[in-house]
């Protein structure tokens, strides 16, 4: 699976070195030049892991950190000139999983990239509930992928099933159809028919009443969202 990695750097040789080598390792990579924007960034993605620089203009890498841990529990290093003890400390209390100090050999960094990312899907496996029920009739196994309804297997298509997980995982929120683009396709929205398209499927293979839906609901003019009952089962 292609991971989304957030680069918050003001120094765009740093940042760019750093983005080419870790897309040269698979990662998708998407480069932020301040705190603001790092942060919106995140705010509008679905990210994987973080790089975060201290000394940021607008927002401080500090800050940053805090903000994104009191929403995520990806994993966060961060990455910067000062080497002082204090700082050090600071960053790992402020929720940081990795201290990086400049100047850094790319091959550590990835290393330490591959090594977080490791840790948190162990982690997040571990977590994850073994399935997510909802109605009376549906389950959702996340693990293997699979939706069933009285046990029988629902044929869903990948990207059905990665937006039912989605609403699944944040019951009544509302996603706009970019929003559900950018978190299930990972890039940009272009056309936001591919959405309407999907959720089309997605409503006639659980049966949706049109004029009355139990499960997910359209918001005119915004977006749609899950309505139903969700409980996770381990």
């Amino acid at each position: 699976m292609e991971t989304n990695i957030l680069v918050v750097e003001d120094d765009q040789e740093i940042a760019f070195i750093i983005r080419d080598h870790l897309q040269a390792k698979g990662h998708y990579v998407t480069v932020a030049s301040t705190g603001k924007e790092g942060l919106q960034d995140f705010e509008q993605g679905d990210y994987h892991l973080a790089i975060i620089d201290l000394m940021i203009p607008e927002l401080s890498g500090f800050d940053l950190c805090q903000r994104i841990r009191l929403k995520s529990d990806i994993p966060l290093l961060i990455l910067s000139a000062k080497a002082e003890d204090d700082d050090k400390v600071r960053g790992l209390h402020l929720g940081a999983d990795d201290y990086i100090t400049k100047p850094f050999s790319l091959h550590e960094l990835s290393a330490r990239v591959q090594a977080q990312l490791r840790r948190h899907r162990q982690w997040r496996k571990q977590k994850s509930p073994a399935y997510i029920r909802f109605g009376t009739r549906y389950k959702l196994y996340p693990e293997e992928n699979e939706l069933t309804k009285d046990g029988a297997v629902v044929s869903l298509t990948p990207k059905e099933f990665e937006i039912l997980y989605l609403f699944l995982q944040f019951p009544n929120k509302m996603f706009t159809k970019k929003e559900i683009y950018k978190l299930v396709w990972h890039e940009e929205c272009e056309d936001e028919q591919t959405v309407t398209v999907h959720m089309k499927g997605l409503r006639d293979k659980l049966n949706e009443d049109k004029k009355n839906p139990k499960y997910i609901e359209t918001v005119w003019g915004s977006g749609y969202r899950f309505v139903g009952d969700v409980q996770n089962e381990n």
